[in-house]
């Protein structure tokens, strides 16, 4: 029966836990070229917009129209969207930030 050089063996673990640990990371990032942070609602595309959960194409246009009109203060407001309630609101509110302040018009 072989020896097992027990130094060797943690080493493995700890090489496997933290190549794990950086896959894990990857995929919380999100696809490859994405900024990995949350969108500013005032600044975002509508093909930024568009990529997020349960937003697509034609509510993506409507935050940009809404946006045009009155600048986002609060990622809250998002709920005043038709389309977005409580559950798509759920789904983006992690990846959605209101970092401009809202000019006064």
């Amino acid at each position: 029966m072989e020896s097992i050089n027990q130094e060797r063996g943690i080493a493995d673990i700890f090489r496997v836990f933290f190549a794990a640990c950086a896959l894990g990371a990857l995929l919380l990032a999100g696809p490859a070229g994405a900024s990995g942070g949350p969108l500013d609602l005032n600044t975002a595309t509508a093909a930024e917009l568009a990529e997020l959960p349960g937003i697509g194409a034609s509510r993506a246009q409507a935050i940009v129209e809404r946006r045009d009109a009155v600048p986002f203060a609060a990622v809250e407001e998002l709920l005043a969207i038709r389309g977005i309630g409580d559950s798509v609101y759920a789904g983006l509110r992690e990846r959605v930030v209101v970092e401009q302040a809202a000019e006064v018009r």
